[in-house]
Order: C-alpha cells, then structure tokens, then sequence
C-alpha cells in the first residue's frame, strides 16, 4: 500500500475511546436528573408524611398527657397551674354549673368541676360558629365548655390529672378521649355531678355551690 492510500494521521479517531470521552457527560446529565427528581419528589413525600402523622394522630390517644395530681385543697385566692388549662390542683370551693359558656370561665372553679369528674372543653375564642356548635354536640352531659383565650391549640380536653390538644372541632380523637376519661374515672370525687354549681362564670356563689 503507498502512503497515498493511508488516511492522515489526524483525521483517525479510535472507535474504543469515544465511550471514555463521553462518559463524564452522561454522568453529568444522570446527577442533573436525580437532582431534578429529588427536588419535585420532595415536597410531595413531606405532604405524605405529614398526613400519615396527621392520620395516625387521629387513630389513638398516644398524645394524651397526663399528671398525678395531689393537691385538693380549698382556697379563694387566685392561682397558678402548671398546665394550660389547668388539669386539677387547688380551687375555689364552689364549683361552676354544667353547660356551655360564651365567656372564659375562672379557671379555678373550673378546677373543682374536674374534681367532679366533669370533662372540661376549651376552644380558641375566634372558632366557628359550626366548630362550636359541632363541638357542644359531644360535650357530656357532666361536662363544662368554654372560649379560653391563648390556647396552645384551637382546642383542648381536659379531665382531672389527663388533657388532650386537639387540632379543631372535626378531630376525631376527641370522641375517643371522651370514651377513654369521659365518665370521669380519674377525678378524686369520681361520680359527682357538675349539676347544683354557679352558673356564673366568674365563679359567684350559688345557694347550692360549695363542697367541704
């Protein structure tokens, strides 16, 4: 063969480096690719994530915090609780009459309805006229429902020693507190009525209101 038949050294690219050469390019546009996907996936698996914890807080009372709570003692000084509301401890010696309040109520005649027994129901004051309808339609018969301002939820229950924040009026594990602590098991004078209390908010006595 004379060296006019020979292809100029130049022009000649071997076949098997051409995969090497593009290699970094491929690999460039696959991690472009996943970081793509990561970035639209994301959001979604936190939305998924965030209603299966939603879900699964709707399925049981694993929230439910709860205190041994000792103190029963009368006064009519005003006091401070360490929960909010408040879940037992000292109180006023009258106690308020059941039924649903459009006002805050004295926490601490409040106090000596859980003592009661009574399940306490507190909303955020600004809820709705239906979330609270919707919300005194569950209320116990021995039960107390009140606006309370600064709520660490839209909504709290509240028995002697136990408390549940919920997220609002439709969350369904307020009926599966009521079932658990609604017959008020927990309270010192487990079986006493909130019936015969002040229907007073602010805690005025009755001619029937007070206990030893």
């Amino acid at each position: 063969m004379s060296d006019a038949d020979t292809p100029p050294e130049a022009s000649y690219t071997p076949v098997e480096e051409r995969p090497r050469r593009s290699l970094p390019l491929v690999l460039a546009g696959v991690a472009s690719a996943l970081v793509l996907g990561a970035a639209l996936v994301a959001p979604l698996v936190d939305r998924v994530v965030r209603g299966e914890e939603r879900a699964q807080r709707a399925l049981d009372l694993t929230l439910v915090e709860t205190w041994e709570i000792i103190d029963r003692s009368h006064t009519e000084d005003d006091l401070t609780y360490e929960q909010d509301p408040p879940a037992g401890g000292a109180h006023a010696p009258v106690w308020l009459a059941c039924g649903v309040y459009d006002e805050p109520v004295r926490e601490e005649n409040a106090v000596h309805d859980l003592e009661h027994g009574t399940v306490w129901i507190t909303h955020d004051p600004e809820l709705s006229e239906d979330d609270r309808a919707a919300l005194a339609a569950q209320l116990p018969d021995n039960g107390i429902m009140s606006p309370r301002d600064d709520l660490p939820s839209p909504v709290v229950v509240t028995v002697w020693g136990a408390q549940l924040r919920l997220d609002g009026a439709d969350d369904r594990r307020l009926g599966l507190f009521l079932e658990e602590y609604g017959d008020g098991h927990t309270a010192p004078e487990y079986g006493v009525s909130c019936q015969g209390g002040t229907p007073d908010p602010q805690g005025g006595v009755p001619e029937q209101g007070t206990d030893a």
